[in-house]
């Protein structure tokens, strides 16, 4: 079976999220990268390109550059990641919808509801997938964990419990460092800082696993370190449409705390807790029985699980495994468009342009909840109200 083609634009030299995607999008041998646009230098672009195995003509100076030298090609490529900065993404996305392309968005989608909604529609004009990175969702025993929710192991969803925090801004002393103070600066990183960063991954794993989409919300929000403009710490309160009450905190000055991505969700029949840091346990505590531990890759899991674990039972699963479940969810989409078939329930789990909406209608709405002390406001984007 011929490779998909596969393209990335930022992810250059020294980028955090870069090496992780090319992991992830290699590591079934479906997806073979061709093209990249890996840097706002252009000749640094060009030369970290070809020294990761790009052809000359298709490590490419800039994105724009890249979006006309493969429109034309009859070998173009086939789904194209953006990984640049935040607020590049609306743009770019648009224009390789636009351009006929499938597309894979680093989150957050957009900078404002708005261009989100316009993607959202983008894509459903175009007909071309619109997927957004909530990476950690294709952790195998998050899907499982989701699985069990849908098939009623818990009982109906009462309290989701979902945690972000982390202590790698805490030193007042390193606030004014360049790689530290953008992310609180309202010019570079919009209304919201720790949420937006890391917040909406939580709240959409708590979408994820629930089926549950959060209708409001309320925020209390604190930048802990004075000069800051933007939050650093948020404690936010939900509501979900189908009855769950959410709680989700997020901050970036809980010293001692490493990435702290948590998921606990409680039912009328059971609970549930799963932590990103040992990605290979699933507690599950049936009412009135002993606690139990899934350990991912044992026998007798649900589909979606199986479909993911990559490794032998009791081997670590990390990040790049994560982000190369949904690389596989979005090579098995776009087979199945090609080949005219159905694509396998298994694998539709890949976040949508949707959720990336919803993402941004969030942090605006706790942005606005924050600046007024905690009060109700609606979580929706305009479209879905």
């Amino acid at each position: 079976m011929a490779k998909l083609n596969w393209g990335m634009i930022g992810g250059g030299e020294g980028s955090q999220i870069g090496p992780a995607h090319r992991l992830g999008a290699g590591l079934d041998g479906e997806l073979a990268f061709v093209a990249g646009a890996l840097d706002h230098r252009p000749e640094e672009g060009r030369a970290y390109g070809q020294r990761l195995g790009l052809d000359a003509d298709r490590a490419y100076g800039s994105w724009q550059e890249m979006l006309e030298g493969e429109r034309g090609r009859d070998d173009r490529v086939d789904l194209v990641t953006v990984a640049t900065p935040n607020a590049t993404h609306f743009e770019i996305t648009r224009a390789f919808l636009e351009a006929g392309f499938h597309v894979l968005c680093e989150k957050p989608m957009t900078m404002t509801v708005e261009e989100g909604e316009e993607l959202v529609h983008l894509a459903n004009h175009t007909g071309r997938i619109c997927a957004v990175n909530y990476g950690y969702t294709g952790y195998s025993l998050v899907r499982h964990m989701r699985a069990m929710v849908a098939r009623g192991d818990i009982g109906k969803v009462r309290v989701v419990v979902a945690e972000f925090a982390h202590g790698h801004h805490a030193d007042a002393t390193d606030a004014d460092n360049p790689r530290v103070r953008w992310r609180y600066d309202p010019a570079q990183a919009g209304v919201s800082a720790q949420f937006a960063d890391c917040g909406i991954h939580a709240l959409h794993m708590a979408s994820f696993v629930t089926g549950q989409e959060v209708e409001r919300l309320s925020a209390d929000t604190v930048s802990a370190i004075p000069v800051r403009t933007l939050e650093d710490d948020a404690m936010v309160n939900f509501r979900m449409d189908g009855g769950a009450v959410g709680r989700l905190w997020t901050s970036s000055i809980a010293i001692g705390r490493q990435h702290g991505l948590t998921l606990q969700v409680f039912g009328e029949t059971g609970g549930l807790r799963w932590s990103q840091e040992q990605p290979n346990q699933l507690y599950y505590m049936p009412l009135g029985e002993r606690l139990q531990v899934i350990e991912r890759g044992e026998g007798n899991l649900s589909p979606e699980a199986d479909r993911t674990s990559r490794v032998t039972v009791g081997h670590a699963e990390g990040m790049p495994l994560a982000f190369g479940n949904i690389y596989a969810d979005l090579a098995e989409a776009i087979r199945a468009r090609k080949e005219g078939r159905t694509m396998d329930p298994a694998a539709n789990l890949y976040p949508r342009a949707e959720d990336g909406l919803r993402s941004m209608a969030a942090v605006f709405a706790v942005a606005a909840s924050g600046k007024a002390e905690g009060r109700w406001v609606d979580a929706r984007p305009p479209m879905f109200r």
